[in-house]
């Protein structure tokens, strides 16, 4: 019997780099979270455990941290700067033949209107995943972590039932999610800060101002929002959680309750997951990050 390696890749993971824009006025940060993966010609490095093809983990981190000088303007935004960062990897490293780079950018507001303070803005993370190969380059953009909720204009009846089946249905709830977002652009160059906008208003005006009849219905109405949004967008893809609110039984304490006051639950929870792309074609699956560390 005989083996033969498969699908394989390393690099190195979450590397935290801030840079800070002194020549302006007032000043400018980013806050990345960097993680790079690298495929290409490393099979001795398995097998016979040669190594002498293997760019070092520790210089990935060094690369990453370099370029947020080298490559400051391109630093500026997430896609850029993972770009900047794969192209390198790919051009300059010869036996790289795939680099995709991974990166979550955190938010930072200005603290009280002053030129140089900062104060964290937890309520999302902005992401992005390119990869370059001989092949092409693709860029997705994305944000994860953006917890959203309506008092009303959501309703979930008419589903199947079975002998399992004891949800009641209703024509008035809270619906809220977490939304986790990724959307895949048509070309490696475009104005990254205001596409990012375009598609985060668009999802979270549609959230709040579309009637829900499920929150399958909602991804889809989200989703037609950014594509009408964003001309470069090819595709999105939504993976969101339902943050189940349920109307508690005040009857025992003689207390009415008209969804008034409710338990929020963490778990279990339904995940409902869907892409929304145009009509020209498939999308391209393999530009998405897979997760896993894959």
């Amino acid at each position: 019997m005989t083996y033969v390696l498969g699908h394989n890749q390393y690099g190195k993971a979450e590397v935290r780099v801030v840079r800070i824009y002194r020549d302006a006025d007032p000043h400018e940060l980013v806050d990345y979270n960097v993680s790079v993966a690298l495929q290409g010609d490393f099979t001795e490095a398995h097998t016979t455990g040669d190594q002498a093809k293997v760019l070092t983990t520790d210089a990935c981190k060094n690369t990453v941290n370099a370029l947020a000088k080298e490559h400051g303007d391109a630093a500026r935004q997430p896609e850029s700067f993972a770009l900047a960062l794969a192209r390198h990897f790919v051009g300059d490293v010869p036996q790289v033949s795939v680099a995709r780079v991974n990166i979550e950018a955190y938010q930072w507001d200005r603290a009280h209107e002053t030129p140089h303070g900062f104060v964290r803005n937890g309520s999302y993370v902005r992401t992005t995943t390119v990869t370059v190969s001989d092949d092409g380059e693709t860029v997705v953009s994305g944000l994860s972590g953006l917890t959203v909720l309506k008092t009303t204009d959501s309703e979930f009846h008419g589903f199947y039932q079975d002998k399992y089946t004891t949800l009641q249905p209703t024509n008035d709830r809270v619906m809220a999610t977490e939304i986790k977002a990724q959307w895949l652009h048509s070309a490696s160059e475009n104005d990254w800060g205001a596409s990012f906008v375009a598609v985060k208003d668009a999802i979270t005006e549609t959230f709040a101002n579309a009637y829900s009849y499920a929150l399958q219905h909602t991804l889809w109405e989200m989703g037609q929002a950014v594509l009408d949004a964003a001309d470069s967008v090819a595709e999105v893809r939504f993976s969101c959680p339902n943050k189940h609110h349920f109307v508690i039984d005040l009857s025992p304490f003689g207390l009415d309750n008209p969804n008034e006051v409710f338990h929020a639950d963490d778990r279990p929870y339904g995940l409902i997951e869907a892409t929304i792309q145009r009509n020209e074609g498939p999308g391209n699956s393999a530009a998405f990050d897979p997760g896993q560390g894959w």
